[in-house]
């Protein structure tokens, strides 16, 4: 039995398309990414997933139950966090949390306690006075204080700092040591690679490509950024690179290929500074998909 199974998922919003035919399976156990650009149809794929709209046509299932007949059944046993989060503001986070846990007939409160130690939330500051940092640390306590077998997480790093996102991707991979299934959507191509082994791209609404990620690490495109001490009076660019700009000793290039050939290349100047970043996803699927 796979934990998440999606066949041929499509929404329409009027004559809009919101996605369609989007198809995939995760394993049980499995950190599963899902990414694209924003408005690509990552949320309303998970929103379908998770039973809160209803789809077009199409079929999904979690842990072998269908979520559009049974989704009050299965909803106890998964974990979800949406991108955007919007609460009483007038109740703590204590009194949301522990209101929470009644829907799971959980009366004993100590995760929570746990839980806001580990992601530092204050629990009896009221919600209307939580920074867009914390309310994040308050859904992921909420999506995990139930210890669902199943975690559904769309967006989860935005809002989080990064000593924070340190402390959360810890705590999922402890999770995942423990057989919990991750289904991780995000814009950030970096978080992916951190701790998924396989990735459905979606772009338009339509799932594109299933890659495991070491395949993917391989297509990956890099920006990058060299600052001469001196400019050479000729050079020619390493096999890979493209889109080259050059102003004053400033040269930058997208390059795909072999990180041994491109230090190589390197070597041959007198450079003051290299930079390397990951480009934005629309460019990084332009380019992936014209090669």
């Amino acid at each position: 039995m796979r934990a998440i199974t999606i066949e041929n998922l499509t929404k329409y919003y009027g004559k809009n398309i919101g996605i369609e035919k989007v198809s995939l399976q995760v394993e049980q156990g499995e950190v599963y990414g899902f990414i694209g650009p924003n408005g690509a149809g990552k949320s309303t794929t998970i929103r379908a997933l998770m039973g809160l709209l209803i789809p077009t046509s199409g079929k999904a299932k979690i842990l072998g139950v269908d979520v559009f007949k049974d989704g009050a059944k299965i909803r106890q046993r998964v974990g979800y966090l949406p991108s955007e989060i919007d609460y009483y503001d007038k109740m703590t986070s204590l009194e949301l949390l522990e209101y929470h846990c009644r829907f799971y007939g959980i009366t004993d409160y100590s995760k929570i306690h746990e839980l806001a130690s580990i992601f530092e939330l204050d629990l009896e500051k009221e919600i209307e006075d939580l920074s867009f940092g914390n309310k994040k640390k308050c859904g992921i306590i909420q999506a995990l204080v139930h210890e669902p077998e199943v975690l559904i997480l769309d967006e989860p790093t935005s809002g989080l700092d990064p000593l924070m996102q340190n402390v959360f991707f810890d705590y999922l991979k402890k999770l995942n040591k423990e057989g919990i299934t991750i289904f991780f959507s995000s814009h950030v191509l970096s978080e992916i690679q951190r701790i998924c082994q396989r990735a459905a791209i979606i772009r338009n609404g339509k799932i594109v490509e299933i890659e495991n990620i070491d395949t993917l690490l391989k297509k990956q495109m890099k920006l990058v950024k060299v600052i001469f001490r001196v400019v050479p009076d000729h050079f020619e660019l390493p096999e890979g690179a493209q889109k080259q700009s050059i102003v004053n000793n400033k040269l930058s290039f997208e390059y795909l290929g072999s990180m041994n050939e491109l230090v190589q290349w390197l070597s041959q100047y007198n450079i003051y500074d290299v930079t390397m970043t990951e480009p934005d996803l629309e460019s990084l699927f332009m380019n992936y998909y014209e090669r």
